[in-house]
């Protein structure tokens, strides 16, 4: 072949490798409202910037016929490429090419990206749309999944993973995702279950689509597998680059420190206004949230899922932070199982990627009952305890109403290592509701009142006098200070940046053993 000829044989390799499983396949999946694997990269990263490895990459299977159908890539395109100027790899599985599915060389592309990413500390990011296991090449498929997977678990806490679902992802094909840091599924076009619906129906007799069994809604509301659901790809997309924003390449460095200019004043005269004179009454805690941060800037996670608890990322003076926030509008702000798990998982992770800590409590304690103590409250419950003591990252406490019992605790107090504690004014630092504690401690005295409900409303005032306020714990210095609430952000903005050099280590040991 002459020089010339090469060239033209490459042009033609290149060629047939963008067109994947072949235009007729590209224009089905296009008229499913699907994106191509290459169409998603050009979106998710920078204009030009996607280098490809292992572009010519075909599958090594002779059984089945498999010898007589190639594809370059072999159904997932992958490489490096930068969002917002910095360094990220990527793979995006490509459905036209036997549905997505998994084969052994499949698997080395995107175990061959993962251990770079690993050696140059930049996150990873995955577009899944795939089939699952490729059942033609038996065990080798699944072994290649459990490369993977292996990857994912040493890659954890090191280098940040990201996770869209862009299509199905069923069977071992959940297993990745589950393991990365977190999941964004795409409404109407994306599920993921360990069994579908023909298995489950065989199984258990439960006649159930994929939409209901392992769509966005059912894992977003009810599962809570994935942190975020998008109404479209392009949307998918969006808030993946939005998230990669508030946090860092990698466990070494700190998140994007974003350009701001401080006000003349930057008191939030509504914080004043947002909380009931009744206590007993409900409010949003986002609007303490919204009236905390820099304008605009908070990004929810699990916004649908346990909304007792808000997590999420937000800015203050341009830094990235984490915040967990017990919200009264749903079951009072109670801790429950759901809210435990849930805002544990986000705290390792902002411990894990050097995001400081905002924590803002409002909350009357755990949630009673058979069902809660039949599922493991306690060990769920402790889960939150446990990942905010064992956290080394900046950690500030704003109590903005109750603070009761051992939920005090586990809420990021001082005496599991907070470094800043504040109350407002309203604050309610007890061991229970002053009408369950009158009734416990005056028990007798009620009981012998002529008028035993007039007593009790006395000894409810005497009790919320004497400890539902936040001086008690201040005197003790269990508070640092009890602050105004339209004073929050300055405090919070001299805490964070007097807290910005913080060094703090465990004890020596392998890893601990969190009560999972």
């Amino acid at each position: 072949m002459t020089t010339q000829e090469k060239i033209d044989l490459l042009k033609q390799k290149n060629e047939e490798a963008l067109l994947g499983g072949g235009q007729k396949r590209i224009d089905k999946h296009h008229s499913q409202g699907k994106l191509t694997a290459r169409e998603r990269l050009e979106l998710l990263l920078d204009k030009g910037s996607f280098q490809e490895v292992g572009k010519f990459v075909v599958h090594r299977a002779k059984n089945f016929g498999l010898d007589k159908q190639k594809f370059l890539g072999d159904g997932v395109v992958t490489g490096y490429g930068t969002i917002e100027g910095r360094l990220v790899y990527v793979f995006s599985q490509d459905f036209t090419v036997f549905g997505g599915s998994l084969s052994e060389t499949h698997a080395e592309k995107i175990v061959k990206i993962m251990d770079l990413a690993m050696k140059n500390g930049a996150p990873v990011i995955g577009l899944n749309d795939s089939g699952g296991a490729r059942i033609q090449e038996g065990v080798v498929s699944l072994g290649g999944y459990a490369d993977i997977f292996y990857r994912n678990t040493l890659a954890s806490g090191v280098v940040p993973q990201l996770s869209a679902i862009m299509g199905p992802c069923a069977g071992g094909a959940v297993y990745s995702p589950a393991i990365t840091d977190f999941i964004f599924m795409v409404e109407d076009t994306s599920y993921m279950f360990v069994t579908g619906p023909n298995v489950v129906k065989t199984v258990t007799q439960e006649t159930v689509t994929s939409e209901e069994l392992g769509g966005a809604s059912a894992h977003s509301t009810k599962s809570g597998v994935t942190h975020f659901s998008c109404s479209n790809e392009v949307d998918c997309i969006n808030k993946l680059r939005q998230l990669l924003s508030y946090i860092p390449q990698n466990c070494e460095e700190d998140a994007p420190v974003y350009a701001y200019e401080m006000q003349a004043d930057e008191t939030r005269p509504d914080l004043d206004k947002i909380l009931p004179d009744n206590p007993n009454q409900p409010y949003d805690m986002r609007e303490v949230v919204e009236g905390i941060v820099d304008q605009g800037s908070f990004l929810e996670v699990h916004k649908n899922y346990a909304e007792n608890i808000i997590v999420g990322f937000a800015r203050l003076g341009g830094r990235s932070i984490g915040i967990v926030g017990n919200n009264p509008a749903s079951l009072a702000g109670v801790l429950d199982i759901d809210s435990s798990v849930k805002a544990a998982r986000f705290v390792r992770f902002c411990d894990s990627f050097n995001v400081p800590l905002l924590v803002l409590v409002d909350v009357p304690g755990f949630l009673p009952g058979t069902d809660q103590e039949w599922n493991g409250i306690i060990t769920n419950g402790a889960k939150l305890l446990y990942a905010f003591s064992e956290a080394t990252v900046p950690r500030v406490t704003v109590i903005t109403r109750k603070a009761y019992g051992g939920a005090y605790d586990v809420m990021n107090s001082k005496h599991i290592g907070a470094d800043v504690n504040y109350s407002w004014p309203t604050g309610e630092i007890a061991v229970m509701g002053a009408k369950g504690a009158s009734e416990i401690i005056f028990k007798k005295e009620i009981a012998a009142a002529e008028d035993p409900a007039k007593k009790l409303d006395e000894k409810v005032d005497e009790y919320t006098e004497k400890f539902a306020n936040p001086f008690i714990a201040a005197g003790r210095g269990f508070i640092d200070e009890v602050i105004l609430p339209h004073n929050t952000r300055i405090k919070l903005m001299a805490s964070f940046k007097m807290l910005e050099n913080k060094v703090d280590n465990l004890p020596k040991k392998k890893h601990g053993n969190i009560p999972l």
